[in-house]
């Protein structure tokens, strides 16, 4: 393996370093791993904008030849979900529908500080149609493989599936996801790459085809924790960030007993209590106990549906009542119709019992952050998903159940690789704050990482 093949496995905090020290060329960096893409089987990336990376790469070159960097990330590659938009190119939301859409008049402004930050721009990846899915399934354009296991196709995790396959093998060091009900935190956990979903409002979604108005949050997915906060602050178009590391020797995390241990995979089980020992051997104190705003969550999302099925109903009632809705992936259709048959006041319901239980999970937790498995169980088998749909809904109702939680109390969450299981697929811790808590969630992780993890390396 060449020098530049193994530094475009390293962290992007890494790789900018390097960038920046003269070690490597972002020129042949970006050449690589365009050829990287081009040679990958699995369909990881629907468009790839190699005029625009190349032209990108060069101009960072330059900068950082002459000592300018732009950002920590100057030179750096990135890609991004489909739902985001970039000039001269289609938004897709990996549906049939758009294949053919007019392409972007302009950047997301997410893309644009990206671009202003020196990053480079690999293309757009795949994703579940319209990001309704925590498996990451799509029939129209194929479902990107996850690669942990090499022998049988397993899922990718939903819905950003483009975004964690194209970080764990190798095609990108940094991809950016949307998070609506666990999007960024799934395909980060079945992957085994590190996940970011931020406050709802922090990251602009100017843009970027929505879901959920209420719920719909942007997140980078990547190989450390350094790297979210790096990101970030590109995203957001700071030049500085106020994220700074927490030491683990005093941190107050809570384990809900409540939800979201129940029926956990062994080795997810086995993992998260293995990290949490190790957290405390490092000096946090670990806390236990109920938290009855999880159950009413729960208990309200299977009696009245959720603000997301009746937000995405709004977004696509034209295509789902109309004849167009035979070209849309049937199990995503049947989750949009959910929306339909909500009443108002079900939807009122929702919003009251989701204030309530944000003012009271912040009293209860009183500046503790949350712990939790990301997922109760590891990527499972594409094969029998996409034979049995019933199977394909109960799998994906618990796929989502820990982190849909997540975005009914608005926390802002870390997924976190802790482990294998038997068979080699990654386990994920979630580490979670209180709305608008993001600085104080990421400085905690930057701490704990190699903790939760499990090994000394802090360096990727």
């Amino acid at each position: 393996m060449s020098d530049i093949e193994a530094l475009s496995r390293r962290s992007a905090s890494v790789i900018g370093r390097a960038l920046a020290a003269g070690e490597a060329s972002p020129v042949a960096l970006a050449e690589l791993l365009l050829e990287q893409v081009a040679a990958q089987g699995s369909p990881v990336f629907l468009a790839v904008t190699r005029e625009r990376a190349l032209a990108e790469a060069r101009a960072a070159e330059t900068r950082l030849k002459a000592g300018r960097a732009l950002s920590p990330l100057d030179g750096v590659p990135i890609a991004w979900k489909d739902l985001i938009d970039m000039e001269g190119e289609r938004t897709t939301a990996a549906s049939g529908i758009y294949r053919d859409a007019a392409p972007a008049h302009a950047d997301a402004e997410i893309v644009t500080n990206a671009a202003a930050a020196g990053m480079v721009s690999l293309g757009k990846l795949n994703l579940t149609e319209f990001a309704y899915s925590g498996l990451g399934l799509n029939p129209h354009f194929g479902t990107p493989v996850n690669p942990n296991d090499p022998s049988t196709p397993r899922a990718p995790g939903g819905s950003s599936s483009g975004s964690g396959v194209a970080v764990a093998s190798g095609l990108a060091p940094v991809a950016i996801g949307t998070d609506t009900g666990g999007s960024v935190r799934i395909p980060s956990a079945f992957n085994g790459v590190v996940g970011y979903k931020s406050s709802e409002g922090r990251i602009s979604t100017q843009g970027v085809f929505a879901l959920s108005n209420t719920h719909d949050t942007i997140g980078p997915l990547a190989r450390s924790v350094e790297d979210c906060v790096l990101s970030e602050m590109v995203l957001r178009g700071a030049v500085t960030s106020a994220v700074r590391r927490f030491p683990t020797e005093g941190l107050r995390i809570f384990v809900p007993e409540t939800v979201v241990l129940d029926d956990l995979d062994p080795a997810v089980a086995a993992n998260f209590e293995a990290s949490l020992l190790r957290l405390e051997a490092a000096g946090a104190r670990i806390e236990r106990g109920a938290l009855p705003a999880f159950a009413k969550a729960q208990r309200l999302g299977a009696e009245l549906g959720t603000i997301t099925a009746a937000e995405a109903y709004v977004e696509h009632r034209t295509l789902v009542d109309g004849p167009e809705v035979e070209r849309i992936d049937r199990r995503v259709v049947a989750r949009i119709l959910g929306g339909k048959r909500m009443a108002a006041a079900d939807l009122i319901t929702l919003h009251r019992a989701r204030a309530a239980g944000m003012a009271e999970l912040a009293e209860r937790l009183d500046g503790a952050l949350l712990a939790m498995p990301t997922t109760p169980h590891t990527a499972p088998e594409i094969a029998p998903l996409e034979a049995d749909e019933d199977l394909f809904h109960r799998v994906n109702l618990k796929t989502l159940r820990n982190t849909l939680i997540g975005n009914f109390l608005n926390l802002p969450g870390l997924a976190i690789p802790n482990g294998r299981d038997a068979g080699g697929m990654p386990t994920s811790f979630l580490l979670a704050a209180t709305g608008g808590e993001d600085d104080r969630l990421l400085g905690a992780g930057l701490g704990a990482e190699h903790i939760i993890r499990g090994d000394d390396t802090t360096e990727r």
